[in-house]
């Protein structure tokens, strides 16, 4: 038995607003990228804990981009953005203490 049935598509014209968004986006993660890539390449070895503070600092922001944006968490609910920000912010202090305390130990042995 054969049955005529036909789809219709309805094809949503583009939104300029969000397309233009993820562009600002995009390029935002794209400067913060290269800036890391200058960072790499100039800081001397000497500074090594600032680089990687710089790093850490510089992939948050990143972070918050892809996140916001990509993922809509900017969309969602403050009390949800808090219950992410503040633990973040916790591992943030404790990447920073180990790299500190890190660095500390290996200017004693060596």
């Amino acid at each position: 038995m054969h049955t005529d049935e036909t789809t219709h598509i309805n094809v949503q014209p583009v939104d300029k607003a969000k397309v233009r968004t993820i562009w600002r986006t995009a390029g935002i993660l794209a400067i913060i990228t290269a800036l890391e890539f200058l960072i790499a390449f100039t800081v001397p070895l000497e500074m090594a804990t600032l680089r990687v503070a710089i790093f850490v600092a510089m992939t948050i922001v990143k972070a918050f981009y892809i996140v916001g944006e990509f993922m809509h968490l900017k969309y969602e609910v403050k009390v949800l953005i808090w219950s992410i920000l503040i633990p973040m912010i916790f591992v943030v202090w404790l990447l920073i203490a180990l790299i500190y305390e890190g660095d500390s130990i290996y200017q004693v042995r060596f």
